[in-house]
Formats: structure tokens, sequence, C-alpha cells
């Protein structure tokens, strides 16, 4: 799951989506961007989570590194931006073809918002997590 900063939505699309799968699956998230590095999501990220029964309280923020391109199977963009630089960042063709919307028209960020943007976005991300279990196979 990879957003800009790591802090508000792909956090969130972490925690939701190993919410829903067993733990044989790795679900992880980064920022295209390192401005937030070693910090915990966004307050708000974490109540909405906790709202809904999820703690993300212990992740950290991380900018993507090249070996993510090679250690996971599926890299997912919030939004058409983060897409863009995932493309960019991606070194050749089997990189690039892991990447991939999470969504067709992109997940908005809600950092400029109040709690109910970061709501909004949960439950985008909730039906989303539930698309990609679907269309995974992954339940």
């Amino acid at each position: 799951m990879v957003c800009l900063g790591n802090i508000c939505r792909s956090p969130l699309a972490e925690g939701i989506l190993q919410s829903k799968l067993n733990q044989s699956y790795i679900v992880d998230s980064a920022g295209t961007g390192n401005w937030h590095s070693g910090e915990k999501p966004d307050e708000r990220s974490i109540t909405v989570a906790a709202r809904h029964g999820i703690d993300i309280s212990n992740q950290r923020a991380r900018q993507i590194k090249p070996n993510d391109f090679d250690c996971f199977d599926l890299i997912l963009a919030m939004d058409s931006a983060n897409y863009s630089d995932l493309l960019r960042l991606a070194g050749y063709a089997e990189q690039k073809a892991k990447i991939r919307m999470l969504t067709g028209s992109g997940v908005p960020d809600p950092y400029y918002g109040d709690l109910s943007d970061f709501e909004n976005v949960f439950e985008i991300l909730d039906r989303a997590t539930d698309e990609l279990i679907k269309e995974l196979k992954l339940s």
C-alpha cells in the first residue's frame, strides 16, 4: 500500500487489509516521499482505525525502497500521482507489472481535512480491500 507520506491513507489500507487476512499474508505500507519516515500514522488515521477495531498505532512511516519491488507480489498506489511515481521508481518491466491502483478513481488524501474525511477514506479503503480479497481469492 503506497501513498505520498505513509501517514494517512496507506497505514489505514495496511491495517484494514491485514485485519481481513490471516497472518500468512504480509501487508505493508510505504510512502513515495520521506518527509515522515519513522513517524507513527496521523492521529486521525489512528483514531478512525480504532473506531473500527483496528490498531495501527505501532506502524511507522517509511519511504518505499528499491527492493520492495522485488519483495512484494503487488504494490497498490492510492492515487494516480503515487502510481506514476511508483512506475518511475520501478527498475524493470517485472517490477512495473506489480504496480496498480487500489481503486480506479484513487483514494482522496484526507491530510488537510477533518476526521470525517478520514472516515470517508476508511470506508473507501474498506470496500476496496473487500474487492481486492474477492478478486485475488485471498479468503
